[in-house]
């Protein structure tokens, strides 16, 4: 079996408050991707938000660059792109130059949007679930083009491009991975067959579910003439992840972070809250069915007591 590799979730809303100085926005996120890189992490992943509520938000493309620049070993994601805020032909440049500032570190998760309100507040025509994906799909053929080929040309649907040369390529060959985000199983699921070259369903409540979309991802694979198996498997085992060492600890981080009026029972029906060993267990559940990509939402960030924990626990001690 493959050694199980772990990414941890940065969204931009565990870094900003209307009280954090947007100066200091990005000094947060740094230190913990550093943090994250010196205790072991194979990856950090950023969203794609353009806004937030009324919260400061940087944009993610122009961070990874300014990360990729910081860092040296951790590779460096997106989950998800959102397909309809960039020219798939500009996306696919941006995400050439990163790879080429990072040293081959870039993974690309990319997805159709599913927040109406921000691509309106934006200016961005949001069409229905059918158009997006059909969006979705033309941008992936066309990064992969752009990334693979000397002079490229597309004619979709939605997007054209006619002897365009992304150079410099991607360090990364054949090319950096693209990671299909969502689990719809009409349209997503059936682009991932198609193009992905590892799944990312976003996080499921229970493990049947999971199951089932693979299920379905695999009959997708079939009418498509793919292999199944060339898809890399990738997994939320839980929503967030409140860990601490003994119960208390974890009672005491629970009564800290748990919103108000919300209990603690539906609090941790989305949330693993307990030890690194119950933690370990749910990892394995996932393991079995040939999961090699293990994403982690920590939910005490920017704090990092729980990324260390888990490090000193999991990543120190997982199989070769």
């Amino acid at each position: 079996m493959d050694k199980p590799k772990f990414g941890v979730f940065l969204p931009s809303y565990a870094f900003q408050t209307t009280k954090t100085a947007p100066s200091q926005i990005f000094n947060r996120i740094c230190d913990v991707v550093l943090e994250c890189e010196r205790l072991g992490y194979d990856s950090v992943w950023l969203d794609d938000h353009l806004m937030y509520h009324d919260n400061p938000v940087l944009e993610c493309w122009t961070t990874l660059s300014a990360l990729a620049a910081v860092t040296i070993r951790i590779r460096l994601g997106t989950m998800v792109t959102c397909s309809g805020f960039r020219n798939p032909a500009l996306l696919a440049k941006m995400a050439a130059t990163v790879d080429v500032i990072s040293n081959g570190r870039l993974e690309l998760g990319v997805g159709a949007g599913v927040q109406k309100e921000e691509h309106q507040a934006f200016g961005f025509t949001f069409p229905k679930t059918a158009e997006r994906i059909s969006r979705l799909k033309e941008t992936v053929e066309i990064t992969k083009k752009l990334w693979t080929q000397q002079k490229a040309s597309f004619t979709g649907r939605h997007y054209q491009i006619a002897e365009a040369a992304c150079e410099p390529k991607p360090v990364q060959q054949p090319h950096p991975p693209i990671i299909v985000g969502g689990c719809g199983e009409k349209f997503t699921l059936k682009v991932t067959a198609q193009l992905a070259d590892r799944l990312d369903f976003g996080y499921l409540p229970t493990m049947e579910q999971y199951k089932h979309k693979l299920d379905v991802l695999k009959n997708h694979c079939t009418q498509v003439g793919r292999r199944f198996e060339e898809i890399e498997k990738s997994a939320w085992p839980t929503g967030q992840i409140i860990l601490a060492s003994t119960q208390k600890e974890v009672d005491a981080k629970v009564q800290r972070l748990k919103p108000k009026g919300i209990s603690r029972k539906d609090y941790e029906a989305f949330s693993f809250v307990g030890t690194p060993d119950h933690l370990e267990d749910l990892f394995s559940l996932y393991a079995a069915l040939g999961v090699t990509h293990f994403m982690l939402f920590f939910a005490d960030l920017p704090e990092t007591d729980g990324l260390k924990l888990f490090a000193e626990t999991a990543i120190k001690t997982r199989s070769p």
